[in-house]
């Protein structure tokens, strides 16, 4: 396998407390050297000048809709916009069709993705017999096929006997437990969040009740199970306060959040655009604030995408009947770098580390460092560069992002997995976006 050499750019790596101008080198697939130690040539030299050299950024929560929804994405096309936007790894949820929960499910999509994915694909196991919250999936059995976590996402335990015994079950294997939280009669049939905008448009409401009463109790039963326990895309002020309480006190509790619920309101739905429809819905401007701050503080640990696609013609329904989700990878970074970076609320080593590092350590995968040795997953980042988020440009089969048409900065400009060019828009000898 050929060298690299990447002579000159910001190297950071959280993992090694690394922040400096550097160059990195790679050799047969893996980190050979980072700075002084470094080579002065290689099979091919990449210039990157003000770009940001990282490790590969890893998104935990993702759909990619195969099995039994090929039409809106395959791990092909989905793992394809993963890489242009900047992941080296993505984590598939199992709310497919049929659901990811029995071990033949994990090696069907470990053998796809051996045969048409652009990044590497970590499946996620269902915690229950067909995700309905009543009887346990066969968990020792897809731990042993290769699912790196559990979850339900796309609807949460209901019932609390069944949760904790879930709960026991993974903490056997020591592998995380990730709940979609929110208890199903409290947010009954709505659409989006409850408040005064949902009753000016005459939809039906979700209360943010229905998350923080279901992250209170989890809190409580995986005290008692002794499991690690991980909050999915937290939306609400009352989450964030009760995970923050959890981690204060000790408990494996952790936590992520979605660019939308960083950056969007509810009253972003006031259009009825059903591309401003997701699950958790959009919040106020005080959860807005507050899953900022969580970030901040380190009460939430990791940035995610919860891609979801869906194809053009059922988002066009009326917004009552739509679907819930959005598409997520490739806009995700330069989101990210808008509401926490340009804010000034995290710098850089902080992004990286949500975005790579802590990911990787939940879920004790492959990647997260720059170290020597270590295959070398590598995201090169241009942090000026300007542009405008098209959706029909998308390499996502499907188009339903409510950013579209957005101005943003930053991007992913070259993605490598275990020394392979996987997405690049930067040449060897130009040290700029292309």
């Amino acid at each position: 396998m050929s060298s690299i050499l990447i002579r000159g750019g910001r190297v950071i790596d959280p993992a090694q407390e690394i922040d400096e101008v550097a160059d990195l080198a790679i050799k047969d697939g893996r980190i050979a050297a980072i700075g002084k130690s470094a080579p002065k040539s290689a099979d091919e030299v990449v210039e990157a000048g003000g770009l940001v050299v990282a490790p590969g950024l890893i998104d935990m929560h993702v759909h990619l809709r195969e099995p039994g929804n090929e039409e809106s994405e395959t791990i092909a096309t989905g793992t394809m916009a993963a890489a242009a936007g900047g992941f080296t790894a993505v984590a598939c949820m199992p709310n497919t069709d049929p659901p990811l929960d029995n071990d033949s499910a994990i090696e069907f999509v470990l053998r796809q993705a051996a045969l048409t994915a652009h990044t590497r694909v970590y499946p996620i196991g269902a915690l229950t017999v067909g995700r309905q919250g009543k009887e346990l999936a066969e968990i020792g059995l897809m731990v042993r096929a290769g699912a790196v976590a559990f979850s339900d996402d796309g609807a949460g335990i209901a019932d609390a006997g069944v949760c904790l015994r879930a709960m026991r079950y993974v903490s056997m294997f020591d592998r995380l437990f990730v709940q979609h939280c929110e208890d199903p009669v409290l947010s009954g049939r709505g659409c989006m969040s409850a408040g005064p905008t949902a009753t000016r448009l005459g939809l039906p409401a979700m209360s943010p009740i229905a998350e923080v009463v279901m992250v209170q109790r989890d809190i409580t039963l995986a005290a008692q199970a002794g499991v690690r326990y991980h909050v999915a895309h937290v939306s609400t002020a009352g989450t964030v306060q009760r995970v923050r309480e959890a981690r204060h006190a000790g408990q494996r509790v952790t936590a992520e959040v979605c660019p939308h619920h960083l950056l969007l309101t509810d009253e972003a739905c006031a259009t009825y655009d059903t591309n401003f429809k997701m699950n958790p819905p959009l919040r106020t401007q005080a959860d807005v604030d507050a899953c900022r701050a969580g970030v901040a503080d380190g009460t939430i640990d990791c940035l995610v995408t919860d891609h979801a696609p869906h194809g053009r013609e059922s988002k066009e329904h009326e917004f009552a009947f739509a679907p819930f989700g959005i598409i997520g990878l490739e806009t995700a970074l330069p989101l990210f770098i808008e509401a926490l970076v340009t804010t000034g609320l995290v710098g850089w080593p902080r992004l990286i580390a949500a975005l790579s590092l802590n990911p990787a350590r939940l879920l004790g995968v492959t990647g997260g460092s720059l170290r020597v040795g270590q295959p070398a997953d590598v995201t090169l980042i241009d942090p000026n560069v300007e542009w405008t988020i098209d959706a029909e440009q998308m390499r996502s089969k499907s188009r339903n992002t409510p950013f579209d048409g957005r101005p943003v900065r930053g991007r992913a400009v070259g993605t490598l997995v275990a020394g392979d060019w996987r997405y690049r828009s930067i040449h060897a000898g130009s040290g700029h976006a292309g």
